[in-house]
């Protein structure tokens, strides 16, 4: 079998994110899997994908230093061959500037034969002038200086700033535009935190326990975590630590009756079992079929049979738990993903502000429907991860104008020993740069009245 180049193919991925708004995780590992990019070379096509796009506006604020036609005005194949080598010049100390830049040219003599000189003298300028490139007056313009030099949407930055400061901006802008940590969650039905730990290390990976999660592993780990045999085994699933938070916070009883909305992939599903000792009642619901079949291979490898799938619209009423109800809900709700682009870092690109009010009226939708289904003195944790306020307090707030059968729980009297990640109005708010995990958003909502007719 002939190899096959990873600049080219992390070109051809990157030129399908931008046609076909693909995802690149799994672009990537649809590459992968042809077997035809081995060893070394199977982390560079990572390495460049996502790093090209973690860092897109600040490459091409470089190329516009060094470009006299503008950027948004090049061919797009210009411009993806230009953030590929500039990224390998500027954020990959083991590539020499020489094999960016002449490995790039050649690609550009195969793909954009016409833009071969343009490109290479580009490069040549930007390594030559690196001492000179500027960026946005950080005090006039800090919104801009934000979005350039960490390469984040500016309408973004802008929220950030407004939310945080421009000083815990940055700081939340820099880590946003890194890797994000390798996180998973023990299976307790099957083994302990510290045995699964030895576990992993007789497996070669060095991992490390969560800050506050209990079940919780950070792993130093960049192969397929499916292939090895502890994963294969049920004994762990991937999961960030401030999604293994809002379970936790939902407290679900043994033998309880627990709906799981908009559950799919299955690792606050799974985990809610966990918590409940796999004794009792999870209905877990989303959309489509495709995705309830990935909660179910995920409760299958976990040995979890307390689980019942059904496929469901969450903003409207459904015959799959009609006349059903609940004393625990999770509603995972569908939002921006604001507080993830560390992990899909091409999906900061796709969005706007205007998307925000729109998702804002489904996740109220969402609220409005499920909370018919909670029995009165039960729970529901109304969760996203996203950074907004739109998407999180508001959504929250609305629904309690409306709802006066609702109260929130104060989730610092309920989880003392958690309370630095709670709000003054005792939500849960994660930020990255702060807590290292996800940015995230939970608010516990109690029903202790019957909803008036």
């Amino acid at each position: 079998m002939s190899t096959r180049n990873p600049r080219r193919a992390a070109f051809d991925i990157l030129l399908r994110i931008e046609k076909e708004r693909s995802f690149a995780d799994i672009l990537i590992d649809h590459e992968l899997s042809k077997g035809m990019i081995t060893g070394a070379d199977r982390g560079l096509l990572t390495e460049l994908v996502y790093g090209v796009l973690r860092r897109q506006a600040t490459l091409d604020h470089i190329m516009g230093q060094f470009s006299k036609q503008r950027v948004e005005k090049l061919e797009l194949f210009v411009r993806l061959l230009l953030r590929l080598g500039l990224y390998q010049m500027f954020y990959l100390d083991r590539v020499p500037v020489s094999a960016a830049v002449n490995e790039t040219v050649n690609l550009a003599k195969e793909l954009a034969p016409r833009a071969s000189g343009f490109i290479n003298a580009i490069l040549r300028n930007a390594d030559r002038g690196r001492d000179r490139i500027t960026y946005p007056d950080r005090t006039a313009s800090p919104v801009q200086y934000l979005s350039v030099r960490y390469s984040h949407p500016a309408w973004l930055v802008a929220q950030w700033c407004e939310q945080l400061g421009v000083d815990d901006a940055e700081a939340l802008a820099a880590v946003m535009a890194e890797p994000p940590p390798l996180t998973v969650r023990t299976n307790t039905l099957r083994i302990t935190r510290s045995s699964l730990m030895e576990r992993l290390g007789s497996e070669g990976l060095a991992c490390s326990e969560t800050s506050w999660s209990a079940d919780g592993i950070r792993l130093n780990h960049s192969g397929a975590i499916t292939r090895l045999a502890s994963f294969q085994e049920g004994l762990f699933t991937v999961q960030d630590e401030s999604s293994q938070l809002a379970p936790l916070f939902l407290q679900p009883g043994s033998g309880e009756r627990v709906l799981d909305a908009c559950a799919a992939p299955g690792g606050k599903t799974t985990q809610l079992a966990q918590l409940m000792g796999d004794q009792g009642e999870i209905f877990a619901c989303d959309v489509s079929n495709k995705k309830l079949r990935m909660i179910k291979e995920t409760c299958e490898r976990l040995g979890i049979t307390s689980v019942r799938t059904f496929a469901m619209d969450a903003t409207a009423p459904s015959n799959a738990i009609k006349e059903v109800t609940f004393q625990k809900i999770l509603v995972d709700a569908p939002c921006s993903g604001l507080g993830v682009i560390r992990r899909n870092p091409e999906g900061k690109w796709w969005k706007s502000a205007a998307d925000l009010p729109p998702l804002a009226a489904t996740q109220f939708a969402i609220l409005e429907n499920l909370s018919g289904y909670l029995e009165t003195g039960g729970t529901l944790l109304y969760a996203t991860c996203s950074t907004t306020r739109q998407e999180n307090e508001e959504v929250v707030d609305r629904f309690l104008v409306r709802h006066p059968e609702f109260v929130i729980e104060d989730l610092r009297a309920l989880f003392p020993n958690l309370s630095p990640l709670f709000t003054e109005r005792g939500f849960f708010r994660s930020w990255p740069h702060r807590d290292g995990m996800d940015g995230f958003f939970a608010a516990r909502l109690k029903k202790i009245t019957q909803e008036n007719p």
